[in-house]
């Protein structure tokens, strides 16, 4: 879709929402009782979520942690890293080249040969190539701690990111909001939602536009995507409920900076190592959701939704030569060896559910139960060339090793190698899972919940290179028991255990397919809710792991299998007002080392027992806090944010190590007139030189510096 064409539907979509908002303010004044009904039913309706069910948070046996809008505005997010950042339990990942999401959650990363997994409204999502995720269309963010795989089947050991979109609510009116910063990227904002249309139908839409430089030398950005949503009230019981998706992203592959003999700082973070003249990769998502709830009656409600999601991701990239036999750069510390590569990366994901939940007593006991099933189909289709400098001992010239001056760089200097296939292959995973999740009310203080899963899924890999199929099937059986006991009505203890397993997808070095990762995981808790609107969460974990897939750094276009590790750690989730300061805390301390020795027969590396995994800190810090005041009668508000985080291994088998670091953010909000508010935003105060994650000592992805942000934010 080009942009004109992008600007036509917007256009299409925003006028009749901005026509209906204004008949359906005139008919508030005719009819206003009526309409206020029909909304508080198409909200009570849309209040169960999927998988989830109808819990308080002093009732849920599980850590939890939810960033809302009013807390990612605050914090200035844009993209999903940057508000993961507010919690303290995920840590960021090797994000291939800034195109995609990839983030661990308690010391454990999901599937490395695919973006991190991650849930929106309940459905999986994350898998694909859609490029890293924007949230203009979110309303919050949850951070799902622990295994869900009781319930959600195909989940991280960790826990399970879900995101809840801005959907429509029947009230009318909208925002309109532009901003530019100190590196010259400018982005617009559109969220206009309609009123109610014949007392049954209400819209959404939400759209961005972002394009600009970076802080990085001849990388530039430019990224539109729109999320329009319809609800439709069928009777008095029923609702349906349609979401689009779609986003498309140019940006270049960017592997970030390198450490020369293992020390970083010798080049500057603004340093770009590939060449321009590969131009940008573009990716793009188009999805669908579609949702049909009913209200059965005697607490009773049934939910059924489909998903379907496309993406896409192609072009050219040039990365640094990580081989030490092909390597120039040990030599004399500024000769780079690099390779050149092409992707053309297509996925479908489809996924559809029913899920049945009420409550009912037997034998004087209140139960509260989840039935349900599901189908995910994800056919991952990926084609990879590449060009790869010789050996060294074959004496190559500079051209054939495709090499950089580091410490000066000339862009351009040699034609760009034509590049040849290395990888054709499509993978097909399918599972179909059944589950049950009942939470018994044994008395006013003790309840348990019992969940369990059954799923059956198939795999199978089509080498067309090598004109090689392999196929595999398998089922697990996942249990999870929880308690929750109240020591008062505003502070409760919790305890979990449970079981959890993924499919691994694609291939070792010898072609072979890989065993599921299993994991188990035991925690324990404290909750607690004041009525000054403070609550928090204090929580101890220990997770365990199996058949762990990590990067091979000798040969880096395949996986190893890890074998066996376990995380521990505490953690505590604070948030609310506090002397008239809203506050957000977040703190974890987390142990995730390997747990037995792995050795690699092909290229020798060997990953030893009680080894720190890639990119875990050990400590992690993120404190926010805002204050409103007023100024000549007129609204302000002020706040800032710190985020610590620790040192890290910087390269799986190598004593290679990130620094920890200290980042400062502060903010202004004022409101000259009613709906109409600017402000200003310093991100990395001290402007502190940082990395935020590696893939190895070549492949380190530099931190932003010292970043100002204006903005104008119109509601209507």
């Amino acid at each position: 879709m080009s942009r004109l064409e992008l600007l036509l539907a917007v256009a299409l979509l925003v006028l009749p929402l901005a026509w209906s908002a204004r008949a359906a303010a005139e008919a508030d004044a005719v009819a206003d009782s009526e309409a206020v009904l029909v909304e508080e039913t198409l909200r009570v309706v849309g209040q169960r979520r999927a998988y989830l069910g109808d819990f308080a948070p002093l009732e849920t046996p599980q850590a939890a942690q939810v960033i809302d809008a009013i807390a990612m505005d605050r914090a200035g997010v844009r993209a999903l890293d940057e508000a993961l950042d507010l919690s303290a339990s995920v840590a960021r990942q090797n994000n291939f080249g800034g195109l995609w999401n990839s983030f661990a959650i308690r010391g454990f990363v999901g599937d490395e040969n695919l973006p991190s997994g991650y849930l929106v409204n309940g459905f999986n999502a994350g898998r694909g190539f859609s490029g890293a995720r924007d949230l203009s269309g979110i309303e919050r963010v949850e951070v799902l701690k622990g295994p869900r795989a009781a319930l959600f089947g195909r989940g991280e050991p960790g826990g399970t990111i879900n995101l809840v979109t801005k959907r429509p609510t029947g009230e009318s009116g909208g925002s309109i909001r532009v901003s530019g910063d100190s590196f010259d990227t400018y982005r617009g904002d559109l969220d206009v939602s309609s009123g109610l249309i014949d007392d049954r139908l209400a819209a959404r839409f939400v759209g961005f536009v972002e394009e600009g430089d970076s802080f990085r030398d001849t990388v530039e950005v430019a990224r539109h995507g729109m999320s329009p949503s319809v609800l439709w009230r069928l009777d008095e019981v029923t609702t349906v409920l349609y979401e689009l998706e779609y986003a498309e992203q140019e940006v270049p592959f960017d592997r970030g900076v390198l450490a020369i003999d293992g020390e970083l700082g010798r080049i500057p973070e603004d340093r770009f190592l590939g060449e321009p003249g590969d131009g940008p990769i573009e990716a793009g998502v188009l999805g669908h959701q579609l949702e049909f709830r009913r209200d059965l009656g005697d607490d009773w409600d049934l939910l059924v939704g489909f998903g379907y999601r496309q993406t896409s991701l192609t072009g050219f990239s040039t990365e640094a030569e990580l081989s030490e036999s092909r390597q120039r750069l040990p030599s004399d510390g500024r000769t780079l060896t690099r390779q050149r590569r092409f992707r053309d990366y297509d996925a479908e994901y489809l996924v559809g559910r029913i899920e049945l939940g009420g409550a009912f007593e037997l034998g004087g006991v209140e139960h509260r139960i989840l039935f349900g099933a599901d189908r995910d189909e994800f056919e991952n289709d990926q084609f990879f060339q590449r060009y790869r400098a010789p050996g060294l001992a074959s004496d190559p010239t500079l051209e054939e090793s495709y090499v950089i001056d580091v410490l000066a760089p000339v862009y351009g200097q040699f034609p760009l190698p034509e590049t040849t296939p290395l990888t054709d292959r499509l993978e097909t995973i399918g599972s179909t899972g059944v589950y049950v999740q009942d939470q018994i009310m044994l008395s006013e203080r003790l309840q348990v919940r019992f969940g369990a899963r059954y799923d059956a899924f198939e795999q199978d890999l089509d080498d067309r290179l090598a004109a090689l199929n392999r196929t595999q099937s398998d089922d697990r059986f996942t249990p999870q028991v929880g308690a929750v006991f109240a020591l008062r009505e505003d502070v409760a203890l919790y305890a979990n255990h449970a079981r959890g397993f993924r499919a691994n997808t694609g291939a070792d070095a010898a072609g072979d397919q890989f065993d599921p990762n299993e994991s188990r995981s035991t925690e324990v808790g404290l909750k607690f809710e004041s009525a000054g609107g403070l609550a928090g969460t204090v929580s101890a974990f220990f997770v365990e792991q199996s058949n762990i897939l990590t990067f091979d750094p000798l040969n880096p276009f395949f996986l190893i299998d890890a074998g066996r590790a376990e995380s521990r750690g505490l953690e505590l989730d604070l948030g609310g007002r506090i002397a008239g300061v809203d506050l957000a805390l977040s703190w974890a301390w987390v142990d995730a080392e390997v747990s037995e020795d792995v050795l690699d027969p092909n290229f020798g590396l060997v990953v030893e027992a009680g080894d720190r995994l890639l990119n875990i800190p050990e400590h992690t810090l993120s404190l926010q806090v805002a204050r409103d005041l007023a100024i000549a009668d007129r609204p302000v508000t002020v706040g800032g944010g710190v985020l610590y985080v620790d040192d890290r291994l910087g390269e799986v088998g190598r004593d290679f190590t990130l620094p920890d670091y200290l980042l400062l953010r502060a903010f202004l909000a004022f409101e000259p007139v009613a709906g109409l508010q600017l402000r200003a935003e310093i991100d990395n105060l001290a402007d502190e030189t940082y990395y935020t994650n590696s893939f190895s000592s070549l492949w380190i992805q530099p931190g932003m510096p010292r970043r100002v942000r204006i903005a104008a934010d119109w509601r209507f």
